[in-house]
Formats: C-alpha cells, sequence, structure tokens
C-alpha cells in the first residue's frame, strides 16, 4: 500500500491513477487529518507526501513519522512545488528519502517508487556486528550505538552507514553510493549523497569523524 498525501485534487488524482494502472496499490488523502487517521489503521510501504498542506506542513508530518517508532524507517518521497536546491536539504535533512519538485513525469515517479520498494523490501537479515571506535552496528536489528547511547537513524542513513562498514578504508564514489544506496540513478544529483553524509555525521556525534571526505572523490569509513 502507497499513501498520497496532496491537497491538489488534479495532481493527487493522476498520480493514484498512474500507481494503480501500473500496478501498485494506492490510497490519497488531501490533508494530514485524514492521513494520520488512516495510519492509525494500516501501516503504508511507502508514502509520497506533499510540502504545502492546508492543516499540516509536509516537512512536520515527516518529522513525526520519523520520530514514531513504528514509522521511523517508513520510505518517504517528498513531492513539492519547492525545487530550490535549499528546499530539497531541508527536505533530505529531515529525513526524506527522496525528493521530486513539481511538475514531474509519471514514469520517473513509478520509477523512483519502484527502486524505493526494493531498498524497503530488503530486510537486515544478517547477523553482522560491525564496530569502528565508539561506533557499533548490529545490522540484523537494525540498532545503532555510540558509546553505547542508542543513535536513530533513517533507513537510507542507516542502509549508507553499512555501505561504509562494509568497505571500510575503500573510496566510495558519490555515483557508487547513489547507485547502491538509491538503487538507480539520480542524474548527476549527488548533492542528495553530500547531504546524507551531513546528517549522518551530525546524528553519530564524535564517530562522525569517521566519515573522511576524499575531495573530489567521495567518502571512505577510516581504519584504525
Amino acid at each position: 500500500m502507497i499513501y498520497l498525501v496532496e491537497d491538489d485534487d488534479s495532481i493527487r488524482e493522476l498520480v493514484l491513477y498512474t500507481l494503480h494502472t501500473t500496478g501498485f496499490e494506492a490510497e490519497g488523502f488531501r490533508n494530514a487529518a485524514d492521513f494520520w487517521q488512516a495510519l492509525e489503521k494500516e501501516l503504508p510501504q511507502l508514502v509520497l507526501l506533499d510540502i504545502m498542506l492546508p492543516d499540516e506542513d509536509g516537512l512536520h508530518i515527516l518529522k513525526r513519522l520519523r520520530a514514531g517508532a513504528e514509522t521511523a524507517d517508513l520510505p518517504v518521497m517528498m513531492l513539492t512545488a519547492k525545487s530550490s536546491e535549499y528546499d530539497r536539504v531541508v527536505g533530505l535533512d529531515s529525513g526524506a528519502d527522496d525528493y521530486m519538485p513539481k511538475p514531474f513525469g509519471m514514469m520517473e515517479l513509478v520509477s523512483r517508487v519502484r527502486a524505493l520498494l526494493r531498498r524497503a523490501a530488503k530486510p537486515a537479515t544478517e547477523d553482522k556486528l560491525f564496530t569502528a571506535g565508539s561506533l557499533a552496528v548490529d545490522v540484523k536489528r537494525r540498532a545503532v550505538t555510540v558509546d553505547g547511547e542508542p543513535v536513530i537513524l533513517t533507513y537510507k542513513e542507516f542502509e549508507l552507514l553499512c555501505y561504509l562498514l562494509e568497505n571500510r578504508g575503500v573510496v566510495l564514489s558519490r555515483d557508487q553510493i547513489l547507485t547502491k544506496i538509491w538503487d538507480y540513478n539520480y542524474s548527476g544529483e549527488t548533492r542528495t549523497v553530500d547531504v546524507h553524509i551531513r546528517t549522518l555525521r551530525q546524528k553519530l556525534g564524535d564517530a562522525g569523524a569517521l566519515i573522511e571526505t576524499v575531495r573530489g572523490v567521495g567518502y571512505r569509513l577510516a581504519q584504525d
């Protein structure tokens, strides 16, 4: 099930029609109140979320989702008329997994929806425990701690951290990270990687210094 929160009737109907005709089950809501009510009855696999809503700002909805135990890892794609770099950064910093400015093509939307669902459908079942300095990551439990204190990460932030840990000491280009974590080419929008790296460093506190920037290339997790 995909939930779409969009107050523009024409856009909402078009997106729902496109999702239905491409094999997805989807439900639309024109305001936040209806969305929250539906969320109490059924947890979707993905949320498509507009920013400008009549009763509650989409970014506020996103922050509430990320703060909830059951919805912290729920994939969220922002659909919004705001298309400046600042607005994209704000949305991604708030925990969005993807961001599509209006107007957007329906087939590109479907492609991105499929990519997000593919990523979310791959449970971290491997019994791995990564450690690096004060950082510890239990892959199976999707638990991250720094100095024994829990750190709450979004789905993409967790996947990004594990990718860095699995390739510790290896420089990963932005394109490699985009392909691995987002599962498709972002048409050169490598700014997405930079935003997620910055947010990840902030959340990890002192352990964030383990993530090194290799100028002109990408990022790596430092060796001991």
